[in-house]
Protein backbone atom coordinates (compact mmCIF):
# COMPACT_ATOMS: atom_id res chain seq x y z
CA UNK A 1 0.00 0.00 0.00
CA UNK A 2 0.94 3.37 -0.78
CA UNK A 3 2.03 5.50 2.35
CA UNK A 4 -0.35 8.86 2.06
CA UNK A 5 1.67 11.92 2.12
CA UNK A 6 -0.20 12.78 5.66
CA UNK A 7 0.77 9.94 7.63
CA UNK A 8 2.95 10.03 10.86
CA UNK A 9 6.18 8.07 11.20
CA UNK A 10 6.79 4.57 12.00
CA UNK A 11 8.67 5.23 15.02
CA UNK A 12 7.95 6.15 18.62
CA UNK A 13 6.77 8.69 20.89
CA UNK A 14 9.60 11.18 20.57
CA UNK A 15 9.44 11.16 16.94
CA UNK A 16 5.83 11.36 16.69
CA UNK A 17 5.88 14.31 18.80
CA UNK A 18 8.16 15.96 16.32
CA UNK A 19 6.33 15.06 13.58
CA UNK A 20 3.24 16.44 14.55
CA UNK A 21 4.71 19.30 16.05
CA UNK A 22 6.13 20.01 12.34
CA UNK A 23 2.93 19.13 10.67
CA UNK A 24 0.85 21.37 12.88
CA UNK A 25 3.79 24.36 12.40
CA UNK A 26 3.00 24.32 8.50
CA UNK A 27 -0.75 23.23 8.85
CA UNK A 28 -2.51 25.15 11.73
CA UNK A 29 -5.93 24.50 10.99
CA UNK A 30 -8.55 21.67 10.79
CA UNK A 31 -6.92 20.20 8.15
CA UNK A 32 -3.62 20.39 10.00
CA UNK A 33 -5.29 18.09 12.65
CA UNK A 34 -7.71 16.24 10.25
CA UNK A 35 -6.52 14.68 7.38
CA UNK A 36 -4.34 17.07 5.03
CA UNK A 37 -4.97 14.24 1.76
CA UNK A 38 -8.60 15.51 1.26
CA UNK A 39 -7.79 19.15 1.78
CA UNK A 40 -9.52 22.03 3.84
CA UNK A 41 -12.71 22.40 2.32
CA UNK A 42 -13.73 18.96 3.06
CA UNK A 43 -12.46 19.05 6.49
CA UNK A 44 -14.40 21.84 7.40
CA UNK A 45 -17.22 19.53 6.63
CA UNK A 46 -16.50 16.89 8.65
CA UNK A 47 -15.83 19.08 11.42
CA UNK A 48 -19.06 20.72 11.44
CA UNK A 49 -20.48 17.00 11.83
CA UNK A 50 -18.24 16.76 14.67
CA UNK A 51 -19.69 19.56 15.96
CA UNK A 52 -23.30 17.86 15.89
CA UNK A 53 -22.06 14.68 17.06
CA UNK A 54 -20.36 16.36 20.45
CA UNK A 55 -23.13 18.29 20.98
CA UNK A 56 -25.72 15.08 20.79
CA UNK A 57 -23.07 13.25 23.42
CA UNK A 58 -23.61 15.94 25.53
CA UNK A 59 -26.83 16.43 25.64
CA UNK A 60 -27.71 12.19 25.41
CA UNK A 61 -24.94 11.68 28.66
CA UNK A 62 -28.36 13.90 30.68
CA UNK A 63 -25.39 16.23 32.27
CA UNK A 64 -25.32 20.03 32.07
CA UNK A 65 -22.04 21.10 32.00
CA UNK A 66 -22.29 24.66 32.92
CA UNK A 67 -19.98 25.68 35.92
CA UNK A 68 -17.96 22.38 35.81
CA UNK A 69 -14.51 21.49 34.64
CA UNK A 70 -13.79 19.96 31.90
CA UNK A 71 -10.05 18.22 30.76
CA UNK A 72 -9.42 18.38 26.97
CA UNK A 73 -6.87 16.03 25.55
CA UNK A 74 -5.26 16.27 22.67
CA UNK A 75 -6.37 20.12 21.82
CA UNK A 76 -4.72 20.65 18.51
CA UNK A 77 -6.16 23.91 16.94
CA UNK A 78 -8.90 24.33 20.18
CA UNK A 79 -11.82 22.98 18.53
CA UNK A 80 -13.28 21.29 21.27
CA UNK A 81 -12.34 24.11 23.78
CA UNK A 82 -14.82 26.08 21.38
CA UNK A 83 -17.47 23.26 21.59
CA UNK A 84 -17.31 22.74 25.23
CA UNK A 85 -17.30 26.71 26.10
CA UNK A 86 -20.41 26.71 23.85
CA UNK A 87 -21.87 23.98 26.58
CA UNK A 88 -21.36 26.89 29.37
CA UNK A 89 -17.84 25.09 30.66
CA UNK A 90 -15.59 28.06 31.79
CA UNK A 91 -13.14 26.30 34.08
CA UNK A 92 -11.26 24.04 31.31
CA UNK A 93 -7.89 23.04 30.73
CA UNK A 94 -6.34 21.46 27.59
CA UNK A 95 -3.17 19.20 27.02
CA UNK A 96 -1.29 18.73 24.20
CA UNK A 97 2.33 16.98 23.36
CA UNK A 98 2.72 19.91 21.00
CA UNK A 99 5.07 22.70 21.87
CA UNK A 100 3.61 24.89 18.48
CA UNK A 101 0.26 23.81 19.55
CA UNK A 102 0.31 24.96 22.92
CA UNK A 103 2.05 28.11 22.31
CA UNK A 104 -0.80 29.02 19.24
CA UNK A 105 -3.46 28.12 21.62
CA UNK A 106 -2.23 29.71 24.74
CA UNK A 107 -2.53 33.15 22.29
CA UNK A 108 -5.89 32.16 20.71
CA UNK A 109 -7.50 31.15 23.52
CA UNK A 110 -5.71 33.12 26.08
CA UNK A 111 -8.74 32.36 29.03
CA UNK A 112 -7.63 28.42 29.47
CA UNK A 113 -5.51 26.79 30.30
CA UNK A 114 -2.17 24.33 28.58
CA UNK A 115 -0.46 21.69 29.75
CA UNK A 116 2.39 20.08 27.24
CA UNK A 117 2.26 16.70 27.88
CA UNK A 118 1.54 12.84 26.37
CA UNK A 119 -1.24 11.15 28.49
CA UNK A 120 0.28 7.87 27.36
CA UNK A 121 3.23 8.18 29.82
CA UNK A 122 2.76 5.75 32.90
CA UNK A 123 2.11 8.03 35.42
CA UNK A 124 1.89 10.97 33.86
CA UNK A 125 0.87 13.69 36.49
CA UNK A 126 -2.53 15.56 36.44
CA UNK A 127 -4.68 16.81 38.88
CA UNK A 128 -5.56 13.78 40.74
CA UNK A 129 -10.20 13.83 41.17
CA UNK A 130 -10.09 17.71 40.06
CA UNK A 131 -12.37 17.19 36.57
CA UNK A 132 -16.11 16.43 35.99
CA UNK A 133 -15.17 15.71 32.41
CA UNK A 134 -12.39 14.67 30.18
CA UNK A 135 -12.37 14.81 26.30
CA UNK A 136 -10.31 12.58 23.98
CA UNK A 137 -11.10 13.18 20.36
CA UNK A 138 -9.22 11.53 17.40
CA UNK A 139 -6.53 10.33 19.77
CA UNK A 140 -6.13 7.23 21.06
CA UNK A 141 -6.35 5.41 18.52
CA UNK A 142 -3.55 7.17 17.50
CA UNK A 143 -1.53 5.54 20.62
CA UNK A 144 -1.02 1.86 18.69
CA UNK A 145 1.12 0.75 21.99
CA UNK A 146 -1.39 -1.21 23.95
CA UNK A 147 0.33 -0.42 27.35
CA UNK A 148 0.38 2.92 26.27
CA UNK A 149 -2.93 3.03 25.90
CA UNK A 150 -4.04 1.89 28.58
CA UNK A 151 -1.91 3.81 30.36
CA UNK A 152 -3.75 6.75 28.93
CA UNK A 153 -7.16 5.61 30.12
CA UNK A 154 -5.70 5.11 33.49
CA UNK A 155 -4.05 8.39 33.80
CA UNK A 156 -7.60 9.80 32.61
CA UNK A 157 -9.09 8.24 35.02
CA UNK A 158 -7.03 9.39 38.29
CA UNK A 159 -8.39 12.21 37.01
CA UNK A 160 -11.60 12.60 37.13
CA UNK A 161 -13.67 13.16 39.84
CA UNK A 162 -16.08 10.28 41.37
CA UNK A 163 -19.11 9.76 38.56
CA UNK A 164 -16.72 12.01 35.61
CA UNK A 165 -17.49 11.18 32.38
CA UNK A 166 -15.33 10.59 29.46
CA UNK A 167 -16.33 11.51 26.05
CA UNK A 168 -14.01 10.25 23.47
CA UNK A 169 -13.72 8.80 20.15
CA UNK A 170 -12.75 5.41 18.31
CA UNK A 171 -13.45 2.88 15.84
CA UNK A 172 -15.03 0.07 18.08
CA UNK A 173 -14.67 -2.48 15.33
CA UNK A 174 -16.42 -5.03 15.47
CA UNK A 175 -14.27 -7.51 14.18
CA UNK A 176 -10.62 -8.17 14.49
CA UNK A 177 -8.23 -5.19 15.78
CA UNK A 178 -6.80 -3.07 12.59
CA UNK A 179 -3.64 -1.41 12.41
CA UNK A 180 -1.89 0.35 9.59
CA UNK A 181 1.70 1.46 9.89
CA UNK A 182 1.81 1.59 13.50
CA UNK A 183 -0.08 5.29 12.60
CA UNK A 184 -3.39 4.41 13.77
CA UNK A 185 -4.96 1.28 15.37
CA UNK A 186 -8.52 0.29 15.40
CA UNK A 187 -8.80 -1.97 18.42
CA UNK A 188 -12.05 -4.46 18.14
CA UNK A 189 -14.90 -3.64 20.68
CA UNK A 190 -14.15 -6.02 23.22
CA UNK A 191 -10.24 -4.95 23.47
CA UNK A 192 -11.42 -1.55 24.19
CA UNK A 193 -14.57 -2.81 26.41
CA UNK A 194 -11.95 -4.59 28.41
CA UNK A 195 -9.26 -2.17 28.52
CA UNK A 196 -12.01 0.44 29.34
CA UNK A 197 -12.79 -1.84 32.08
CA UNK A 198 -9.36 -2.32 33.67
CA UNK A 199 -8.69 1.35 33.73
CA UNK A 200 -11.63 1.48 35.91
CA UNK A 201 -14.83 2.65 33.27
CA UNK A 202 -18.13 2.02 32.16
CA UNK A 203 -19.66 2.52 28.94
CA UNK A 204 -22.68 4.62 29.29
CA UNK A 205 -22.92 4.25 25.27
CA UNK A 206 -21.78 4.89 22.30
CA UNK A 207 -23.02 7.12 19.09
CA UNK A 208 -22.34 7.57 15.63
CA UNK A 209 -19.68 10.44 14.32
CA UNK A 210 -20.47 9.66 10.97
CA UNK A 211 -22.01 7.32 8.42
CA UNK A 212 -21.29 8.42 5.27
CA UNK A 213 -18.18 10.90 5.61
CA UNK A 214 -15.66 9.10 7.73
CA UNK A 215 -13.63 5.91 6.40
CA UNK A 216 -16.06 3.06 6.83
CA UNK A 217 -13.28 0.69 8.53
CA UNK A 218 -15.72 -1.15 10.34
CA UNK A 219 -17.69 -2.11 7.08
CA UNK A 220 -17.00 -5.84 5.81
CA UNK A 221 -17.78 -4.82 2.31
CA UNK A 222 -14.58 -4.33 0.01
CA UNK A 223 -16.20 -2.78 -3.04
CA UNK A 224 -17.99 0.10 -0.49
CA UNK A 225 -14.62 0.62 0.82
CA UNK A 226 -12.91 1.09 -2.33
CA UNK A 227 -15.74 3.46 -3.55
CA UNK A 228 -14.94 5.86 -0.64
CA UNK A 229 -11.61 5.59 -1.14
CA UNK A 230 -12.00 6.62 -4.83
CA UNK A 231 -14.71 9.38 -3.68
CA UNK A 232 -11.82 11.12 -1.39
CA UNK A 233 -8.84 10.72 -3.73
CA UNK A 234 -11.45 13.30 -5.79
CA UNK A 235 -12.26 15.18 -3.54
CA UNK A 236 -8.55 15.95 -2.19
CA UNK A 237 -7.98 16.80 -5.75
CA UNK A 238 -9.21 20.08 -5.61
CA UNK A 239 -10.69 22.47 -2.58
CA UNK A 240 -13.64 23.18 -4.96
CA UNK A 241 -14.63 19.37 -5.63
CA UNK A 242 -13.73 18.83 -1.57
CA UNK A 243 -16.77 21.64 -1.15
CA UNK A 244 -19.11 20.60 -3.18
CA UNK A 245 -18.64 17.06 -1.72
CA UNK A 246 -19.21 18.01 1.51
CA UNK A 247 -22.27 20.46 0.59
CA UNK A 248 -23.80 17.34 -0.94
CA UNK A 249 -23.12 15.30 1.80
CA UNK A 250 -23.60 16.90 4.94
CA UNK A 251 -27.56 16.70 5.18
CA UNK A 252 -27.82 13.86 4.26
CA UNK A 253 -25.06 12.46 7.27
CA UNK A 254 -26.89 14.73 9.43
CA UNK A 255 -30.06 12.44 8.64
CA UNK A 256 -28.28 9.31 8.63
CA UNK A 257 -26.61 10.03 12.52
CA UNK A 258 -30.49 10.30 13.49
CA UNK A 259 -31.24 7.25 12.08
CA UNK A 260 -27.81 5.04 12.78
CA UNK A 261 -27.27 3.34 16.16
CA UNK A 262 -24.05 2.22 15.01
CA UNK A 263 -21.73 3.24 12.59
CA UNK A 264 -19.39 2.01 9.91
CA UNK A 265 -16.93 4.63 11.16
CA UNK A 266 -15.76 6.39 13.89
CA UNK A 267 -18.05 6.46 17.24
CA UNK A 268 -18.08 8.88 20.73
CA UNK A 269 -18.25 6.55 23.32
CA UNK A 270 -19.82 8.23 26.83
CA UNK A 271 -18.07 6.29 29.71
CA UNK A 272 -18.31 6.92 33.55
CA UNK A 273 -15.36 6.26 35.88
CA UNK A 274 -16.72 3.59 38.46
Amino acid sequence: MKERTDMPPRAGPPVQHQYWNERLSRNWGLHGVGSLAYGRAWNRWLYRVRSHAFADACRRSGHTFSGKRVLDVGSGTGFYISRWRERGVSDIVGLDFSPFAVSRLRETLPGTRFLIGDIGERGFMLPQESFDAISAFDVLFHIVDDERYLNALRNMNGALRADGLLFYSDNFIRKETLAHEKYWKSRSLAEIESALDAAGFEVLFRIPIFVLMGSPVDLDMPRVRRLWDRMMRFAGKRESRGQALGAALYPLELLLRKIVREGPSTEIAVCRKR
